[in-house]
């Protein structure tokens, strides 16, 4: 699968991540924690269109994590 975003780091295990505001977590993949992550830091700098790419990749390819983390 193709990342929506060019330039990410990948790790190389997965990660269990927490929703801030539900307290709800769920485990990702080092490619999906890299886009959660780029998806965030762009959240924070108000670029809109990082965070948009980066959420119709995780509905695409991660829907249950995406309900949990991201919706």
């Amino acid at each position: 699968m193709k990342l929506p975003i060019d330039g990410l780091k990948i790790g190389l295990q997965s990660e269990v991540i927490s929703n801030p505001y539900s307290g709800e977590s769920i485990t990702l993949t080092p490619e999906a924690v890299a886009v959660y992550d780029a998806i965030k830091g762009a959240e924070l700098f108000g670029m809109y269109d990082i965070v948009q790419k980066g959420c119709d990749w995780f509905k695409q390819y991660y829907a249950k994590e995406y309900m949990v983390l991201l919706d």
